[in-house]
């Protein structure tokens, strides 16, 4: 049987949701992030070197990383390409996204929250205003102009289409759920109503509410 090994609030909860929107059976083996440092625990190192989550059992194959997990479901069990477009825009929307998620947007966002929590740490008390200023400055003049042009792209996207690639759900879509879910508690998405109605449909798939009933409650860090 597949086995998830399913860190609570991670992109492991993506993983979930492509395989209730597959209906597969699978078992998930649950794991808890440190209360201090929110890391994974060092268990999950015996499923897998690096110890980070997600990552899937099927068998005798152990894949982790997010976009290989997908597109090894998606090769054993997406009969008909239901969720994988095959030809024309759409495919190459499709491979864009997939990969922009991981590859582009989520460095970015998980550079931000790092930097936001730096100041937080314990610190001599004259040496935390400092932290704070040296953090925000990267977050101002780094972070903040390569991350701005990117959720700009991603709501103009989105102006004249529900999904990313397509018109119905993809795989894409799933992996893009979690960075804009991360970006709605890193930055003031009022601004982008296009994105906010993605995260929408989103919460209403029923699959979506599926694998949060099985997942567990979930939120970004």
């Amino acid at each position: 049987m597949i086995q998830v090994h399913h860190l609570e609030n991670s992109r492991s909860q993506r993983i979930l949701w492509l395989l209730e929107e597959l209906n597969l059976a699978y078992e998930i083996i649950e794991y808890k992030r440190d209360p201090n440092t929110a890391s994974a625990p060092d268990s999950l190192k015996e499923i897998h070197p690096l110890g980070k989550a997600p990552i899937l059992t099927d068998g005798d194959n152990t894949i982790a990383e997010s976009g290989a997990i997908i597109e090894y479901l998606l090769d054993q069990y997406d009969e008909g390409n239901r969720l994988r477009p095959t030809e024309g825009q759409a495919l190459l929307d499709y491979r864009y996204w997939l990969h922009f998620a991981e590859g582009s947007l989520m460095p970015l966002l998980v550079m931000k929250l790092v930097m936001t929590k730096v100041p937080k740490n314990p610190m001599p008390f004259f040496i935390k205003p400092i932290a704070k200023a040296l953090t925000d400055k990267v977050i101002q003049k780094f972070i903040q102009p390569r991350l701005q042009p990117q959720i700009e792209l991603i709501e103009a996207t989105l102006a004249d289409r529900t999904w990313f690639a397509g018109e119905g759900l993809t795989a894409a879509d799933i992996q893009m759920s979690f960075p804009l879910q991360a970006s709605s508690t890193r930055m003031d998405l009022s601004s982008y109503p296009n994105i906010r109605k993605f995260l929408s449909e989103v919460e209403k798939q029923p699959s979506y509410q599926r694998a949060l009933a099985k997942g567990g409650a979930f939120t970004t860090l």
